[in-house]
């Protein structure tokens, strides 16, 4: 349990089903190799960068008249649905993400936040950056600025991959791919498509920094108030909560995924940093609060996070 049971929200904030405009990027892009299934499309789109290299160019991608709307929202009107409803809780992480952003962005970068789109899709899904199944997992498109999820994938980061079960866990995935959003707000996210792999390269440091910022929204969720002056939508963090969120970020490090793929691991073919990394960046926020605290694209030491040393 993590929101407070109290808090309120509309449940309309999040759309059930369809998705922005088709074409897009999709297929823009090759995709080489021949590792193909599950474990590559998450490697490469998990938990946010940019889908076009991807989406619509995938086998498994349908037309959009394909697509197979979620559950119903109607249910999600307070914390306690939150906590007993894996849905409901996208929602209002969604609502914690708006509330903390909408607070923070503007005064510490001078950029006032506009909140993204967010989409729950199950089967199929139509975007601006193509068409998308559920095989993609979680992802950020900044052609319509909306985020994506099945929330299906929750239970395969734990099957799959190990990931702890905790509801943070799952809140963590939605605060990194709003991340990605205030990348886009701030002109960053576009570095990713320049130097688009490697241990070092400009797409790890962006996936690194929407760890970082998704640690920001934890250091502010369970304390800044709600709409109209209401309580934080979550209660108070404990320490489980947060290693809930480590073992998400550890769970999708690329050498956990390579290494749970059978084969070795190459920092050659990174997209998205280690476990190490991407816990470290997400503590790094989550301590400081402080979105320049994030600034991957500067660091020395992708390791050695400065506000950790």
């Amino acid at each position: 349990m993590t929101f407070n049971e109290g808090a309120r929200m509309d449940s309309g904030r999040v759309s059930v089903g369809g998705g922005g405009g088709g074409g897009g990027l999709g297929g823009k892009f090759a995709m080489g190799g021949g590792a193909g299934g599950l474990i590559v499309l998450v490697l490469a789109l998990l938990l946010g960068g940019d889908p076009g290299s991807l989406l619509g160019g995938l086998s498994g991608a349908t037309d959009p008249s394909a697509e197979s709307p979620g559950a119903s929202l109607e249910g999600c009107e307070t914390g306690a649905d939150a906590n007993r409803d894996v849905d409901c809780r996208v929602v209002f992480t969604v609502g914690s993400l708006d509330s903390v952003w909408g607070q923070e962005l503007g005064a510490q970068t001078g950029t006032d936040y506009i909140p993204p789109e967010v989409v729950l899709f199950s089967g199929a899904v139509n975007t601006g950056c193509g068409n998308a199944t559920s095989e993609v997992g979680p992802f950020y498109c900044p052609a319509d600025s909306t985020a994506y999820f099945d929330t299906s994938f929750f239970q395969l980061l734990v099957d799959r991959f190990g990931s702890s079960a905790g509801p943070l866990a799952q809140e963590y995935v939605v605060a990194h791919e709003v991340g990605h959003h205030i990348q886009n707000q701030l002109g960053d996210i576009g570095r990713a498509q320049t130097d688009p792999r490697g241990a070092d390269s400009a797409a790890v440091r962006t996936e690194l920094q929407a760890d970082c910022y998704a640690g920001v929204w934890a250091h502010y969720a369970d304390t800044l108030p709600g709409p109209d002056g209401g309580p934080p939508f979550l209660n108070t963090l404990t320490d489980t909560d947060i290693q809930d969120a480590l073992s998400a970020a550890s769970s999708v490090g690329d050498d956990r995924i390579q290494q749970s793929a059978g084969g070795r691991v190459n920092p050659e073919g990174w997209t998205h940093g280690s476990s190490e990394q991407r816990q470290k960046w997400f503590v790094t926020g989550y301590r400081t609060g402080r979105v320049d605290a994030c600034n991957t694209y500067s660091a020395r030491d992708l390791n050695s996070p400065p506000a950790l040393r």
